[in-house]
């Protein structure tokens, strides 16, 4: 029998300066009364004029550009681009690190009516040319040298793609290929373009409907191929409505943008929350800087996976063992106080007086500074998303003042279905349904969800597109789940993960994986057993904080596989894993594990871009270790 729940908060006629009540969840949605991106960008530019939209850093040194910069660059760009014969309906993939140019040209290739692709810059050339064959993107757009030599590689593998635009020219003055031209020659062709046609923008802008296409976002293929999720117009503009309604951007917020813009969540973040919000972005100027950025912006919103928090939270432990003796104890105590605040609201108690003077003592003392140190001093919302987080580092942060709220979704609902928000919190679950959002659990308690959200199908791909379907028109997330009676969902794990042991037991691996990801010692971890007698783990190690206890503890290492290999590790993680064993019946208990001793980036197949481990990936890269536990 089906279950299904649906959340929907009180008529919102306002919030935060953006109009949003019942007619934005019908269609066609709508925002402040604009059913279309770029109809949406249009009015923001035009009445925002010469504040700053966002920043960028230029020779260290952070530099403003406003709304009409925005506006004019967009402009400039989209004219170049129709000059180079981009038609509506087509792709633009773009192959970029994070810069102002990302939301510049979405803007302008959105508002001719074709749709935008984001690329990886870690994807192979051999992942570039299925990418483009799969889109027939006739245009490209790549950062550098490095990311155009992936091109030169395969471009006999891609005739369709006709251009390709170079953002960053430096080491490429010589460069002379009939392909290619450099992004300053397409602003001067979009100049010379709009002096012939000055409102060729606006009347592209008006023909652009909700039904169309807006984003091509490409799964991260860890069971086939990648498959293109289409998002419309109308998704994504329902999507900003229902966050307006339960957790605004506000025109004062500062933003840090750091994470891909190619995947979803940083979309909505950074690009599309602040076209409905008017709030800044600043752009970080490399993922390695994003701690010394974001001390610099102090920002108001930061959104983040589970992976970033983690690092926060390991670097905080290491500088408390740094600190002198009464700074540990100072720390401790303000850590204690923090955990009984956050424990109570958490729970929708009360916090005592005495316990509220307590933290109100050694926020002054301790948490304030800590806050400052880590850029969340004037932090007003935090967001955790893209994969499953520890709720013992929800309430951690929580206790040292970061209140971080845990949503879910996919690219195929436009990232978002549910969300904790404030005042509306329960540890351990994702939240309720955002407005007008229906969750639904089937028999098998797989998550199923319907709304304006939902995406129209993959790309040129209708036998996917069924299967993800059901037969009354349902969205299958994949992901399996409990509602409560209040709404709140709980994710307990992915279908395609499940755990059968020879015993027959079945096991979702998500909340042991979470358990062990909290120590400070593990930064990932994935549980093996299906078919198996018993529970057995493979162990990313946190290199910063593992080395630390070895050079405490006078552990011998030359490098990375050897610090993997040393016995007093290998100890210290047994020692972890113990301790999240005593949180879990005998049958869900690790009972053997091995250390990855590679270190993995986002480079590597085995983690997807925003640093989530592909199951089927480790498994098959680590078939010996595996073998050797059983």
């Amino acid at each position: 029998m089906m279950r299904d729940t649906a959340i929907n908060l009180p008529d919102t006629h306002e919030v935060a300066g953006l109009r949003v009540n019942k007619d934005s969840f019908a269609l066609p949605a709508t925002l402040d009364g604009c059913s279309t991106v770029p109809g949406l960008f249009r009015a923001r530019c035009q009445e925002l004029g010469a504040k700053t939209a966002h920043r960028e850093k230029d020779l260290g040194i952070w530099q403003s550009y406003s709304w009409a910069d925005y506006w004019t660059a967009a402009e400039q760009l989209a004219a170049g681009l129709t000059a180079l014969g981009l038609k509506r309906g087509e792709v633009v993939s773009i192959l970029s690190e994070d810069r102002k140019e990302w939301p510049y040209l979405d803007m302008a290739i959105q508002g001719l009516g074709a749709a935008t692709s984001g690329i990886y810059t870690t994807d192979s050339a051999n992942q570039l040319a299925y990418l483009l064959q799969d889109s027939a993107s006739p245009i490209l757009v790549v950062e550098n040298d490095e990311q155009l030599d992936k091109f030169l590689k395969i471009e006999s593998q891609v005739p369709l793609c006709r251009h390709v635009i170079v953002l960053d020219d430096d080491g490429l003055h010589d460069l002379s290929h009939e392909k290619c031209l450099m992004l300053g020659d397409l602003y001067a062709l979009g100049q010379k373009t709009l002096s012939q046609d000055p409102k060729l923008f606006e009347r592209a802008i008006d023909l652009v409907s909700p039904e169309d296409v807006a984003l091509l976002i490409y799964t991260s293929g860890t069971t086939g191929k990648p498959k293109g999720a289409m998002l419309s117009q109308s998704n994504i503009i329902a999507s900003l409505a229902a966050q307006a309604s339960c957790m605004p951007v506000l025109p004062k917020d500062e933003q840090l943008c750091f994470l891909p813009l190619g995947h979803v969540f940083e979309r909505g973040s950074s690009i599309f929350g602040p076209l409905a919000g008017k709030s800044t972005v600043n752009f970080a100027e490399s993922i390695e800087t994003v701690f010394d950025d974001a001390r610099e912006v102090s920002p108001h919103v930061f959104n983040a996976v589970p992976r970033v928090w983690e690092k926060i939270y390991s670097s905080v432990l290491i500088l408390r063992q740094e600190a002198t003796p009464f700074g540990r104890w100072a720390f401790d105590r303000a850590l204690k106080a923090g955990m009984i605040k956050a424990k109570a609201e958490l729970e929708g108690k009360p916090v005592p007086a005495l316990a509220r003077l307590r933290y109100g003592f050694w926020d002054r003392m301790a948490l304030h500074n800590l806050r400052r140190m880590l850029g969340f001093d004037r932090l007003r919302r935090a967001v955790s998303g893209a994969a499953p987080i520890s709720p013992e580092l929800l309430i951690w942060f929580r206790a040292i003042g970061v209140p971080i709220y845990e949503g879910y979704g996919m690219t195929e609902n436009s990232a978002v279905c549910s969300v904790n928000r404030p005042g509306a919190t329960r540890l351990g679950s994702v939240g309720q349904a955002i407005q007008g959002t229906q969750l639904r659990l089937s028999e098998q308690g797989e998550i199923q969800c319907r709304s304006l959200c939902v995406f129209p199908g993959y790309w040129n791909n209708p036998e996917k597109t069924a299967e993800t379907f059901t037969e009354d028109g349902w969205l299958r997330t994949g992901d399996v789940g409990e509602i409560d009676g209040e709404g709140y969902l709980r994710i307990t794990g992915r279908i395609k993960d499940i755990i059968i042991t020879a015993g027959g037991k079945n096991i979702t691996p998500s909340e042991l994986e979470s358990a062990l990801k909290f120590s400070h010692y593990i930064s990932d971890a994935v549980i093996i057993g299906d078919g198996r007698k018993y529970l057995t783990a493979l162990i990313m190690i946190d290199q910063e904080n593992v080395e630390r206890f070895a050079q405490d503890e006078k552990v011998p290492f030359s490098n990375f596989a050897s610090l993997c290999a040393a016995p007093e590790v290998n100890a210290l993680i047994q020692g972890e894993v113990d301790k999240v064993n005593k949180q879990f019946a005998r049958v869900e208990q690790v009972k053997k594990f091995r250390l990855i001793n590679v270190l993995l980036t986002s480079e590597d197949e085995e983690l997807t871009a925003t640093m989530k481990l592909k199951r089927g990936q480790v498994e098959k890269a680590h078939k010996t270790l595996i073998d050797e536990m059983y």
